[in-house]
């Protein structure tokens, strides 16, 4: 049996924050942000909206796409590094708020590859024949963390959420093969003491090597090359970083998801935002061989290859 896609969803917040608006408050410009990272504004959440309540918006699309009802869930995944509280998880929560009465539920924290990490779990159950149904959801409220007086960080992240549903799909399409790893003596380059903490430096270094790395080799372990790529949806970190592992794959631009401009960082939302954006634009067709790739703290990096359709 093999695991796929069969539906996703997206949510963002209404309030937008420009760089020219982070100008005002931090001693830096929207030439400055725009060259290094290729974000131009980033979506905040309301003091009112927490990360289960972006989440919730997010899964309830992804359960219309896929045509099911949530009582058909057996299994909630929920990506994420800044949950409502401690606990209990985010994914409880959804789990009563859905009306998912028959689903197990768990929250995964994998920070920026928490998705891909999410997805690779809920292959394992579907291919087992353990369950039916997962809903696999990145959410994040990084504002919640961030020190808005700190430059180097304040201008990169944002708030949001996306969703999927895994579940059987035929023999020709699906996750195909993945890759996941850890590097713990990273650990202190991007961490959370009061507020998120990062040094730029290494975790760049680290992010554009990895990257690359890491998209060859799901290729490879699915019997594919470089060649055989249709489209690549990195982490969007940076766009530098995103540039590296497309120039790697030698893909045209067009053959790259970049949602980083109007999303910024949103770490484990990332990868399903940014890969909800492209199927409503029709960037992504039926049979299409779609890499998904992301690292973060950890430090932990993760990537799937998928054949597109059910």
């Amino acid at each position: 049996m093999k695991a796929g896609i069969l539906g996703m969803g997206a949510f963002s917040p209404e309030q937008v924050l420009t760089n020219v608006d982070l100008e005002q408050r931090l001693d830096t410009s929207d030439e400055w942000i725009r060259t290094r990272t290729g974000i131009e504004e980033r979506r905040v959440a309301g003091e009112e909206t927490r990360t289960s309540d972006m989440a919730y918006e997010a899964a309830k699309e992804a359960i219309e796409n896929a045509n099911i009802d949530a009582k058909e869930i057996d299994m909630i995944l929920v990506a994420t590094v800044t949950p409502d509280r401690p606990f209990p998880s985010v994914s409880s929560l959804l789990q009563d708020r859905l009306g998912a009465a028959h689903a197990a539920a768990m929250d995964v924290s994998a920070a920026c590859a928490g998705f891909i990490y999410g997805i690779v779990t809920a292959k394992q159950f579907i291919e087992t024949g353990a369950y039916n149904r997962i809903l696999v959801i990145g959410a994040e409220k990084l504002s919640n963390i961030i020190d808005w007086e700190d430059r180097n960080t304040a201008v990169l992240f944002g708030d949001g959420a996306g969703a999927a549903i895994i579940g059987p799909v035929s023999d020709e399409r699906g996750i195909l093969s993945f890759e996941l790893g850890t590097d713990g003596s990273g650990a202190e380059h991007i961490h959370q003491q009061e507020y998120l903490k990062m040094n730029g430096r290494e975790v760049f270094k680290f992010a554009v090597r990895q990257m690359g790395e890491s998209s060859l080799n799901v290729l490879e372990k699915a019997g594919l090359t470089k060649d055989d790529c249709d489209f690549l949806v990195p982490h969007q970190a940076n766009i530098r970083i995103m540039e590296a592992a497309r120039e790697r794959l030698e893909l045209p631009i067009e053959k790259m998801s970049k949602t980083v401009n109007k999303y910024g960082n949103t770490s484990s939302a990332s990868i399903p935002l940014s890969l909800m954006d492209d199927l409503k634009h029709g960037k992504i067709e039926d049979g299409d061989v779609v890499v998904l790739v992301g690292f973060g703290a950890g430090l932990v990096w993760g990537a799937v290859a998928i054949r597109w359709g059910t």
